[in-house]
């Protein structure tokens, strides 16, 4: 065994504003890697096509509360009368069996998730320009022009957090963006996480 080796996995959050292309993202990283994708919890009801335990776990109301009482959050948020949030034990057992974990998640969920796990390694997606940002949002064709303009006067105020991450990666060309962030994957497994004496330790162990 490599006598640096560190076994237990990692956990990164990937976030950014509406827009950004953090989703297309994720999506490629899981298809391209081993990161596995934190399942979220919500009290809402499955809509079409959802599956139990792979877009989200779906919980009465009653249970999601008791969870939150218990402490069992990363993060949690009541939207538009239902509850969502990103369970804690899932995660942590598979970082313990060495897994690295993905979670995709709006900007103030990761602040929540960096009071909790401030191990977690946060990484921000930024589009290349408002003026880029604003022809995606148009794009999407979902939301009226007023929305629209909300939404780039939030991405400013979100912004002003990005001192908060640890990486930002700029999404012009999706394909640069993935190997930007495999990258920081990799660096951060090379990160030094144990001390001379630990290191020394080690060695003598294997000589």
């Amino acid at each position: 065994m490599n006598p640096v080796e560190k076994h237990a996995g990692k956990l990164f959050i990937l976030s950014g504003p509406s827009g950004a292309g953090k989703g297309t993202i994720c999506k490629a990283l899981l298809a391209e890697t081993d990161l596995e994708l934190s399942v979220s919890m919500t009290t809402r009801n499955p809509r079409a096509g959802e599956t139990e335990g792979e877009s989200y776990y779906f919980v009465s109301k009653e249970e999601f509360l008791r969870k939150i009482d218990a402490s069992g959050f990363l993060e949690y948020a009541e939207v538009y009368g239902n509850f969502y949030g990103t369970p804690k034990q899932p995660v942590i057992d598979k970082l313990s069996a060495g897994t690295d974990v993905i979670l995709e998640i709006d900007m103030q969920g990761a602040l929540k998730v960096k009071e909790n796990y401030p191990d977690g390694v946060f990484i921000f997606i930024l589009p290349p320009s408002m003026s880029e940002l604003r022809k995606r949002l148009t794009g999407r064709g979902t939301e009226t022009a007023e929305a629209i303009e909300m939404r780039l006067g939030e991405t400013l105020k979100e912004l002003s957090y990005i001192d908060k991450y640890d990486y930002c990666v700029v999404n012009g060309q999706l394909e640069e963006a993935v190997a930007r962030v495999k990258a920081i994957v990799t660096a951060e497994h090379s990160r030094v996480t144990f001390t001379a004496e630990e290191l020394i330790s080690r060695y003598k162990e294997e000589a």
